[in-house]
């Protein structure tokens, strides 16, 4: 068990990523604070993961509030002793487009909840992780994505790109400033992964374009050298890998998980 002992804080869990990082997290035998906006979603990922509630504990936690990232952050610390490792999978994806129908309103919306909203939840997670690096070491993981770095032709998301390039230029001043007091900061950088956003997409471009989803899918796969594309699971098992302390000398580092669709 990579996380045995440890306690370690996920914002952003729903039905995808968030859900499938907890749960590595209680597998490895973390305990988890869990975050995110809904209520029901918490209750549900808690119920399924940890049945009898010894391991995880949950509060809303909306990132762009600061006193909500203090209070989850209070919570974990209160529960189960400190925090060794946050993953920040909470992030806002969902809007669409390029520079000549931007709404610059709208990308400083995403630019606050995937830049500084990771930086809020990050400082309130501070001083417990500054504890566990005199433990032996903290770590924080940031969840960021293939397209800063390639954009990807079949969706445009250059709000969502730019903020999470911004947060990986952030993550190198981060590993610096941290790194005397024990912390590692890096960076997952999933591609497409299968599970409930790409499944979705899937389905749509299928009705959309009136063909099979296998063909859909097998457009997204043929580009990548693994003959499927990586899973939640597979980026899930990454940032475990990160918050452990088989990861304990690689600090500011971006880690592709991608099925080797593009590589550097």
């Amino acid at each position: 068990m990579l996380l045995r002992g440890k306690t370690v804080v996920v914002s952003g869990v729903g039905a995808g990523l968030g859900h499938q990082v907890a749960a590595a997290c209680v597998r490895e035998g973390a305990n988890v604070a869990l975050g995110a906006r809904t209520e029901a979603n918490l209750a549900k990922c808690a119920a399924e993961i940890d049945p009898d509630g010894d391991r995880t504990a949950h509060r809303v936690t909306d990132i762009a509030d600061e006193a909500q990232c203090e209070a989850l952050a209070a919570l974990a610390c209160e529960r189960f002793g400190g925090i060794d490792a946050v993953v920040h999978v909470a992030a806002l994806d969902t809007l669409m487009g390029g520079l000549e129908d931007a709404d610059f309103g709208e990308w400083e919306r995403v630019l606050d909840i995937n830049l500084l909203g990771t930086l809020r939840m990050t400082r309130a997670c501070l001083p417990a992780l500054k504890e566990a690096g005199g433990r032996g070491g903290g770590s924080v993981v940031m969840i960021g994505t293939q397209s800063s770095v390639a954009a990807p032709s079949q969706v445009r998301q250059a709000a969502y790109a730019a903020s999470k390039g911004a947060l990986v230029s952030t993550m190198y001043s981060l590993a610096r400033e941290l790194g005397p007091h024990r912390i590692r900061v890096n960076t997952v950088q999933p591609g497409w992964m299968w599970g409930p956003m790409v499944e979705g997409y899937v389905r749509w471009a299928a009705e959309s374009e009136g063909v099979e989803e296998d063909a859909v899918r097998g457009r997204l796969e043929e580009k990548m050298a693994l003959p499927e594309m990586a899973t939640d699971g597979d980026v899930a098992d990454t940032a475990v890998f990160f918050a452990s302390g088989r990861a304990r000398g690689i600090t500011g580092q971006c880690l592709l998980v991608n099925a080797g669709e593009i590589m550097r």
